[in-house]
């Protein structure tokens, strides 16, 4: 106790001392854990990440799901079998690219077509498909980059596939997808990742496999999917849960039908959804977009089986910037989201 009550930085006043802690980049978090129990306690506080936050120390960066390149010589045939997938991360302020430790549970790669989202600072892993036997899962893993530790998260209550997920307010809503039985699904659930519980939400009028998510404000959007017997045809409208209400509406002609959101769904100036797989002939295909505040981070290719490139974009409408990524970073991006830490 008499540890907790000691002074943060020894002859600084407690404001300025709390300051320069504030100040530390977060890949120093770990150590700066190590230094004592108060410092410890502070690091990992709610209302640390919220005072760094709101003083504007937190960095927005890209954490994505990308293929692990398997290497091979000049004579070996490259394997059959699907890549593995590990976490990447780009740091949009200095730019450096990283990669987040295996989950324990999945030391050779992601469980296959898993969600990713945030929530306060920490990476939320979620579903997907063991890729030993590519049977649907329920695992929820918490990446913490204050300690650079994986924990397990409360397994969903549901096993769904291909499922819309979107963080709101630090809760993790998830709709639609399908069961392991391949029906489209219309249940959602939210998952308060401090309290590591699920709850169930009132369901939406129709299943919607493949969907995306959204978050607008205050409520969370579905955008497009498609129903079991309409497989693959996907819909151009959206559901809308309001989270003060509780309720869904429904929202017609909002996304291009017969086109595939996952991944690439951008919202222009005029508040219209969008296809940023349709802003440039080189990301047309494969498309993946995610929001950094000013920038977007885009990956794509022009075409099937072509090299997929990574870009920054300002806006809709705004020049592509292509990146240089090191080659080890240079796999395929299945999906992602935008962690601020």
């Amino acid at each position: 106790m008499a540890e907790l009550l000691t002074e943060l930085i020894p002859g600084l006043p407690e404001e300025l001392g709390y300051e320069c802690l504030t100040r530390l980049h977060y890949s120093t978090h770990r150590v700066a854990s190590q230094v004592c129990r108060r410092w410890q306690h502070l690091v990992q506080s709610r209302e640390f990440y919220n005072h760094r936050k709101q003083s504007g120390r937190t960095h927005k960066a890209a954490c994505l799901v990308q293929a692990l390149l398997v290497q091979t010589g000049s004579d070996e045939a490259k394997p059959a079998k699907p890549p593995g997938y590990g976490v990447s991360i780009f740091d949009s302020v200095s730019g450096n690219w990283d990669r987040i430790d295996p989950v324990p549970k999945y030391p050779h790669g992601l469980p296959m077509f898993c969600q990713v989202t945030s929530s306060e600072g920490k990476l939320v892993v979620m579903g997907g498909w063991d890729p030993s036997n590519y049977q649907p899962i329920r695992d929820v893993f918490v990446y913490e980059f204050t300690i650079q530790r994986w924990t397990r998260g409360k397994d969903m209550p549901e096993t769904r596939s291909f499922f819309a997920a979107c963080e709101l307010n630090g809760r993790i809503y998830i709709a639609g997808g399908h069961d392991e039985n391949k029906n489209a699904m219309k249940s959602a659930m939210v998952y308060d990742v401090r309290e590591n519980e699920w709850g169930e939400l009132t369901e939406m009028s129709q299943g919607r496999d493949e969907c995306e998510g959204f978050v607008s404000g205050s409520e969370f959007w579905v955008v497009s999917g498609y129903a079991t017997d309409m497989q693959g045809r996907f819909v151009g409208s959206a559901e809308v849960y309001e989270t003060g209400s509780g309720r869904w509406r429904l929202e017609e002609d909002v996304w291009p039908a017969g086109q595939c959101p996952r991944s690439c769904v951008g919202v222009g100036k005029d508040g219209k959804f969008f296809c940023w797989g349709d802003c440039d002939p080189r990301v047309r295909a494969g498309p993946c977009a995610l929001g950094l505040g000013k920038w977007s981070f885009l990956a794509g290719s022009a075409f099937q089986g072509a090299s997929q490139e990574a870009f920054l974009v300002e806006g809709q409408k705004g020049k592509l910037m292509k990146m240089e990524t090191p080659e080890e970073f240079s796999g395929f991006v299945q999906s992602g989201c935008c962690v601020e830490i």
